[in-house]
């Protein structure tokens, strides 16, 4: 079973066992809407550096150099997004992963910059929409791990030692940002470069995180500081 195919499947049975009894309705109107997310898909699938089934690509939807991006079973890139495949490690997406509306992936400038590594998605992993995923200095997310609504992840910063010499004119030094499986990022989170979250962490809406954050702790604030474990009563 397909992609479409799966998503009207399951949202019929979800519809029946609420009771519904719209679940005809609602099923074509799903599917009027996966059906061209289908045909984009499969026009996208021979351009891309490989690719595990048809994704389902939603409208105006930007995926710049698709020959460096590997796309698993079950990929959904929602309206708008855009992925930069220019990268030295190129994009790499799981199984089952959701990239939604607005989400921005740039391992690299359009602008004569140098070229980025990219960004590995473990599977069944999800960036909600209007993340920014700033991935130069390599980015790696782990499997079943939910970045919130409007996410920014900076793999990268600018070098300012030089307080002789304006930032701009320094540059920027790259260092890579992972997270690990079973997290969940919240809504308005910001990652800076060479942070390294531990599995099953939680990290509360709006917090900065600018240090590692170990498995299965809880950090909230600005700068994120740890407030919990998710085995705290």
């Amino acid at each position: 079973m397909g992609i479409a195919a799966k998503i009207i499947h399951e949202q019929r049975e979800r519809l029946r066992e609420a009771g519904s009894d719209r679940w005809r309705i609602v099923s074509a109107q799903l599917a009027a809407k996966v059906g061209p997310m289908a045909v984009r898909g499969a026009l996208l699938a021979p351009r891309l550096g490989s690719s595990r089934g048809i994704p389902l690509i939603g409208r105006g939807v930007r995926v710049r150099n698709p020959h460096l991006v590997r796309a698993g079973a079950d990929l959904l890139v929602e309206d708008f997004a855009e992925i930069q495949g220019l990268s030295r490690d190129g994009i790499r997406f799981g199984d089952g992963v959701s990239i939604g509306t607005g989400t921005l992936i740039r391992p690299s400038s359009y602008y004569s910059r140098a070229i980025g590594v990219g960004l590995t998605m473990g599977d069944g992993s999800s960036l909600s929409p209007g993340c920014y995923i700033g991935c130069s200095g390599g980015v790696t997310i782990g499997d079943e791990t939910m970045l919130g609504p409007g996410v920014r992840v900076f793999a990268e910063d600018h070098v300012m030692s030089d307080p002789t010499a304006g930032v701009k004119e320094q540059g920027v030094e790259w260092s890579p940002i992972t997270i690990g499986a079973g997290c969940w990022v919240a809504s308005g989170v910001t990652i800076t470069s060479g942070v390294t979250i531990g599995d099953g962490a939680v990290i509360a809406a709006g917090a900065v995180v600018t240090r590692d954050v170990p498995a299965g702790a809880v950090y909230a604030g600005i700068p994120a500081r740890p407030i919990g474990t998710r085995s705290t009563p």
